[in-house]
């Protein structure tokens, strides 16, 4: 029996979730992988949605899974993201998934900075949508309070809420649903460790099987 999501061509591009081996550049990609979809990740860790028009130096490294070839991470001080637009031309996806979230989050300023969140968005979803490509954009987890981030529950909660109503004409997958405050574990607050990011990555996919996109090509 074949799944929705086979023959399905995925774009996934995201930040530092994304940028390491045992993160979602494998478990969400892997877990789609199985359910029939073609994918490719792209991660470029600390990257804002406009690193994606215009490309971006990420000194902290980049990694990018293709189908189901082994992951190459780039810690290199020039690792670069890309240009969503080029990305797009070179694989041909239906579907472009966004996992950008904690950078826009601000945690150690006092307040959430909507307007320049709202532009950011703007940027991008403004170029996948001239591509004719479909767009779902996957919110952050709950993580831990505290580390190095400062990440926190009320922030977190603030900006999956603004991003539930900004990201049109993506979808929204609130990742916030997949769990309770604090229940999967983190090394840092904001980076779960292995099994964090594999109940992550089976969530979000069944999350993106649901989506009325995902439902629309299928037919």
């Amino acid at each position: 029996m074949s799944s929705i999501l086979t023959g399905i061509g995925f774009l996934i591009i995201g930040a530092s979730q994304f940028a390491h081996n045992t993160y979602l550049i494998s478990t969400l990609h892997d877990r789609l992988l199985e359910e029939g979809a073609s994918v490719v990740t792209y991660g470029a860790c600390a990257s804002i949605p406009g690193g994606w028009v215009v490309p971006r130096v990420t000194p902290c490294g980049t990694a990018v899974h293709i189908q189901n070839a082994p992951v190459v991470e780039d810690r290199a001080k020039t690792a670069s993201s890309w240009s969503v637009t080029d990305l797009i031309r070179r694989h041909h996806p239906q579907v472009v998934v966004i996992g950008i979230a904690d950078t826009l989050a601000a945690y150690g300023q006092p307040t959430l900075p909507v307007s320049w969140i709202k532009e950011q968005i703007h940027v991008l979803t403004s170029k996948i949508a001239s591509e004719n490509v479909g767009c779902i954009w996957l919110g952050t987890s709950w993580g831990n309070e505290g580390g190095p981030f400062g990440k926190n529950f009320a922030r977190v909660k603030e900006l999956s809420d603004l991003l539930a109503t900004s990201v049109a004409p993506c979808e929204y997958v609130d990742s916030l649903k997949f769990s309770k405050p604090g229940e999967w574990p983190t090394y840092d607050g904001q980076h779960h460790t292995t099994i964090g990011y594999e109940l992550w990555g089976a969530a979000a996919t069944k999350a993106i099987m649901q989506t009325a996109l995902v439902k629309r090509l299928e037919r």
